[in-house]
């Protein structure tokens, strides 16, 4: 006889992240496996988050709490209704010598989160573990998104209502939700030529909940301690129409009379208007480290 060792291709790596979706809508994506075996493939698809043991896996510290990379864990955010936020299909069946399988995997939020996630495992003939994909996604009750920065919130949904006072200048611009805060960590090389950088992506959703003339505009408000402390802004300010990215650029150079035991941490009020007007205090911290 012949020992055959079933071999496969995936048209995606590790991770598969849906992007960013209103609550209580839908997106999709496709993920293709090819046989590049020469034999027929026995499939099936499973996810994390129906795994019969998955309440037992859970009574354990959350990652956060623990010394550890991940940020997340692998079953995440989970829908309130009860069904699943992904859903993959089809979850079983054959893949012939030398052919190509097509998954639908569907992304179905039904309330606003930043940590949907998920893990599909692709198993041949029931037991061989061919791919581990991540799923992620992210929902907004509303139009506009911001990302970038340190991350400054847990990665876990709690059941816990707060509401962070808003600084007076945005409470002046009228009614909004709460502020939230972004960190911006700065770390300039010494004695390089080229400044320390980081970047703020401002986004908008492409959904058809919302009227398809409504446009983003955002704009951040520097004031004068920016440039007093060596910062300095690219594309400030700006407006974006549905599905598009925009990216605001940080620079930093430090001042001549910079004082390396206390760095500079200044503050700058990012105003983003969709839907609604959102604030968020971004917070900029800066610091000069050794080349070695």
């Amino acid at each position: 006889g012949h020992g055959v060792v079933p071999s496969t291709e995936c048209s995606v790596g590790e991770v598969l992240h849906m992007g960013y979706v209103m609550a209580r809508d839908t997106a999709t994506a496709t993920v293709q496996i090819k046989n590049t075996s020469s034999m027929t493939l026995l499939f099936s698809v499973q996810l994390e988050s129906l795994s019969p043991t998955r309440d037992r896996d859970r009574q354990k510290i959350p990652s956060f709490l623990t010394p550890s990379l991940q940020r997340t864990e692998i079953v995440g955010t989970q829908n309130y209704n009860g069904f699943s936020v992904f859903r993959v299909s089809p979850t079983e069946g054959k893949i012939e010598a030398g052919m190509s399988q097509d998954f639908v995997v569907t992304f179905s939020p039904d309330h606003e989160s930043l940590y949907y996630s998920d893990r599909l495992k692709v198993l041949l003939f029931g037991k061989h573990t061919a791919h581990e994909i991540q799923l992620k996604g992210a929902a907004r009750d509303h139009l506009m998104f911001v990302e970038g920065g340190v991350p400054l919130d847990v990665p876990v949904e709690s059941l816990a209502v707060t509401s962070p006072v808003a600084p007076q200048e945005a409470l002046e611009k009228g009614p909004q939700e709460a502020v939230r805060s972004l960190l911006l960590l700065l770390e300039f090389v010494e004695g390089s030529a080229e400044p320390a950088r980081a970047e703020i992506t401002v986004g908008a959703i492409q959904s058809p909940q919302l009227a398809a003339k409504k446009a983003v505009e955002f704009s951040l408000d520097s004031g004068p301690e920016l440039p007093r402390a060596g910062f300095e802004l690219d594309g400030a300010k700006g407006a974006l129409e549905r599905g598009q990215l925009k990216r605001i650029g940080v620079s930093w150079v430090p001042p001549a009379d910079l004082q390396t035991s206390d760095p500079p941490l200044v503050s700058a009020l990012l105003t983003v208007k969709g839907d609604i007007t959102e604030c968020y205090r971004v917070l900029l911290m800066a610091r000069v480290v050794s080349a070695a």
